[in-house]
């Protein structure tokens, strides 16, 4: 779509190179968003806290998908679609969970289907939603911090989304059994 790169080691920004050298400690590799993200320190910095941060919420490995695949599946991103996919796996998310959220089937329990319910609802009303939408999904059993976290992981996926949209992000080979 344009001119970004997809930052290695050696053509990354200095300040960039530690971060980099952070993603390789965590995932083996530089992940394709990340080597893009790497043209603005700044930007790389704030979306490994994001993660960092989302993963330590209160929610639990199952409702971590939840979030990120129902807003990655709503945003269409070729590259995080596939990319949470093989993370689920990593993490022992069952496979029905990452299915019924790429074919926006119901989830496997009522907790969870508020929570897709309420996310979606979020995204696509950038925020607008009405009490008692809110009350439902207390009712299901979340607070009021998971709604806050519910924001925080939506932070995480428009940058992720939307860099991949404006760069055309390479898929990682790693995420290449995951497309669908």
């Amino acid at each position: 779509m344009n001119d970004l790169k997809v930052h290695t080691l050696e053509t990354a920004p200095e300040g960039s190179k530690p971060l980099l050298e952070n993603s390789i400690k965590n995932f083996g590799s530089i992940p394709s968003l990340h080597g893009v993200m790497a043209e603005s320190p700044v930007v790389l910095e704030a979306y490994q806290n994001l993660h960092k941060w989302f993963t330590e919420s209160s929610f639990d490995k199952d409702e971590l998908t939840v979030v990120w695949q129902t807003i990655n599946v709503e945003h269409n991103c070729h590259y995080c679609v596939p990319a949470h996919a093989a993370i689920a796996k990593m993490m022992q998310v069952d496979d029905s969970l990452t299915d019924a959220l790429r074919h926006n089937k119901p989830m496997p329990s009522a907790k969870l289907q508020a929570l897709h319910d309420l996310t979606l609802n979020i995204v696509r009303n950038r925020g607008l939603v009405n009490e008692a939408d809110v009350s439902d999904f207390y009712k299901a059993g979340y607070r009021q911090n998971h709604l806050l976290e519910i924001i925080l992981g939506l932070s995480q996926k428009i940058m992720s989304n939307y860099i991949n949209h404006l760069a055309d992000t390479p898929l990682d080979q790693r995420f290449a059994a995951f497309v669908e």
